[in-house]
């Protein structure tokens, strides 16, 4: 059932797992099409339940309460890749959900990612899977230092991850090894990190978002800057190990791949995400129509629209540290689009929202806010 093609109309009803902005987001391009929304979330009065016509309160595995949105929704989609794959999968007979189950498995696993990364043609750093401290001084010794050691499963925003500089990082890097296996990845010396959104509907059309130039401070999203400062070369790379992916994986639906590229313009595949992503957050404002305009026409087996950069853009991500900033900015700053997201506490390092500006001179938007100081590098520490 979850793999037919089927048109979903204007009245009916989507249903969401996870509640987090992404679904928030997700739900407001739904609405402004016409659809109904219901939300699966554990977490009361979420981004996206508070603007949903209703959520259910239960976990992402609770069977009952899958059961009970395949039974209030027409499709089903999902806001992140961290929900139960097991429950995903049996849940595929029972509701039509075009993205099927396989990408959330293949993208919960760095393993299993690196290897359908590696079978679709495009490069990923070397690397070696560690299931115990032997395998890890084997993999250093062909590898090489520095290297960083990963969780194959779980991890974001630099969790799970240790960077080996020297033979003394060894045992403290062994410490992950208790979470299960690991994948130990040679240290790839980057440029620029970059990203690219791209949604394939159910048809096979596939389509992308310009190329994102991302700022990380202290392994979290801080800016993406868009068009990416990249030569034309660089793009049609990117467009191109896009379409292999997107056509080995049998994308239905958004995904968005983070790339590390060099300063000779090799391009490596660092990680996928199955879903919108932080780094296209900047569509909504910049382009014709947002990812999640695009992921809800894909899902419901509309046509895709032709993607078009109306202005250049910096998306900047507002964490719990920078809220009371933003705000103090809001009546000086007609230019910046702010967006929050409805969480109830505003945590050291938590994504509250995000800013965007359009621009015709990016350098000097980027100068000026540096300037406003809310976003003082030593205050994120």
């Amino acid at each position: 059932m979850s793999l037919s093609k089927q048109f979903i109309k204007p009245g009916q009803t989507i249903g969401i797992i996870g509640g987090g902005q992404l679904g928030q987001m997700m739900t407001f391009s739904a609405k402004e099409a016409g659809f109904r929304v219901v939300i699966l979330e554990p977490t009361p009065n979420s981004p996206a339940g508070q603007v949903a016509d209703e959520q259910i309160v239960a976990a992402y595995d609770d069977r009952d309460a899958l059961l009970q949105l395949a039974e209030k929704s027409d499709v089903v989609t999902y806001e992140f890749e961290n929900i139960d794959f097991k429950a995903l999968d049996w849940l595929l007979d029972k509701a039509y959900i075009p993205q099927g189950a396989e990408l959330i498995r293949v993208t919960q696993d760095r393993i299993l990612e690196k290897k359908a990364l590696t079978e679709a043609g495009v490069d990923v750093a070397p690397y070696a899977v560690i299931n115990r401290l032997e395998d890890l001084e084997i993999g250093i010794r062909e590898i090489g230092i520095p290297s960083v050691l990963k969780t194959s499963r779980g991890g974001y925003d630099g969790k799970g991850q240790f960077v080996i500089k020297n033979q003394k990082d060894i045992g403290k890097a062994a410490v992950l090894l208790k979470n299960g296996p690991c994948v130990l990845e040679a240290w790839i010396s980057f440029e620029k990190e970059i990203s690219v959104v791209m949604t394939r509907n159910t048809s096979g059309q596939l389509s992308y978002f310009p190329v994102g130039e991302n700022i990380h401070v202290n392994n979290i999203l801080h800016q993406t800057i868009v068009p990416a400062r990249v030569s034309d070369n660089v793009e049609n790379k990117v467009a191109e190990l896009a379409r292999k992916i997107a056509n080995h994986l049998s994308l239905a639906g958004t995904l968005a791949v983070e790339l590390f590229l060099t300063e000779d313009e090799k391009i490596y595949v660092n990680e996928l995400a199955p879903r919108p992503h932080n780094s296209g957050h900047y569509t909504i404002e910049a382009c014709n129509l947002s990812q999640f305009d695009q992921h809800i026409r894909a899902v419901c087996g509309w046509p895709l629209q032709n993607v078009k950069l109306l202005q250049n853009a910096i998306m900047v991500n507002v964490l719990g540290q920078h809220v009371d900033g933003v705000v103090d900015e809001i009546t000086k700053r007609p230019d910046w689009s702010v967006h929050f997201y409805g969480k109830e506490e505003a945590k050291h390092n938590r994504k509250m929202g995000h800013v965007t500006v359009l621009t015709d001179d990016i350098e000097e938007t980027l100068k000026d806010l540096n300037e406003t100081k809310i976003w003082r590098r030593h205050d994120d520490v």
